[in-house]
């Protein structure tokens, strides 16, 4: 990865910058979908916030054609700038990230002491059979709703308020999804992977949740040598907007425990 790709990374920075690192990664409604959890530790982390390339305006250079190239890519970064002991956070797409980045820093010794640990709030990724990643690109705002919210009406946007400039940047960043996920939103070699990550991990799914069930999450979290799961209640896949206080208590929790 070029160095000028790594410095040209639009980065939220909040948060004492003499704490430990959390690096927070979003999915694919965009940075302000993450907003609540970057304020929630800001507090105690020096939490980095990166909007993905490619997602609301910025350049995605060719070669930022997966998922495994955006974590490398982070991977990278955090290793330049003498990252240690980073908490990665990631929701949905970021979730799947930031397991990649684990698998990825397990394969390569040059990234020992980078992460410290893993939350994977309702991430996608991995391929688990008999529960399927729900098709993201065949639904319109209101069947989007429904699967991704505990309380559909709360989550559901009408498209016909938005401003041409919101409609232009929601197709693009669908688009950039398309381009780095895929349209199954999943990689068939991740699973297996998975086993290798050696730091603390823990998977955290809203128990409404069709996008990719609790069960899908479960799955993952077997996967993981030593992972930890829970489920937030009343909350669908973004269980920090829909029911922040319940998410925060299971994963506030796991924090103090790895320090």
């Amino acid at each position: 990865m070029a160095p000028s790709i790594l410095d040209s990374l639009e980065v939220l920075q909040v948060g004492d910058p003499d704490a430990r690192i959390a690096l927070v990664l979003h999915g694919g409604g965009g940075p302000q979908t993450i907003a609540p959890i970057v304020g929630h530790l800001a507090p105690s982390f020096h939490t980095l916030a990166p909007t993905h390339p490619g997602w609301n305006g910025t350049s995605r250079p060719d070669d930022i054609d997966s998922v495994a190239a955006i974590a490398a890519a982070y991977l990278d970064r955090l290793l330049a700038e003498g990252g240690r002991d980073v908490t990665l956070v990631g929701s949905s797409i970021g979730g799947w990230i930031a397991l990649e980045m684990a698998a990825q820093a397990a394969a390569d010794d040059k990234y020992t002491g980078v992460i410290r640990a893993v939350v994977d709030i309702d991430g996608v990724g991995v391929v688990v059979e008999g529960e399927p990643i729900a098709d993201f690109f065949a639904l319109d705002a209101r069947g989007l709703a429904e699967i991704a919210w505990h309380d559909p009406d709360r989550g559901y946007l009408d498209p016909a308020g938005f401003t041409e400039q919101q409609r232009a940047m929601q197709q693009a960043n669908g688009q950039t999804m398309a381009a780095v996920a895929g349209r199954e939103m999943s990689d068939p070699s991740l699973l297996e992977r998975l086993r290798t990550i050696n730091v603390p991990t823990l998977v955290v799914f809203g128990e409404s949740d069709r996008v990719v069930a609790p069960a899908y999450g479960r799955a993952v979290s077997e996967a993981i040598p030593g992972a930890e799961f829970a489920e937030v209640p009343a909350a669908g896949h973004l269980p920090h907007l829909e029911n922040p206080e319940a998410t925060w208590a299971v994963i506030d929790p796991f924090l103090i425990r790895v320090g």
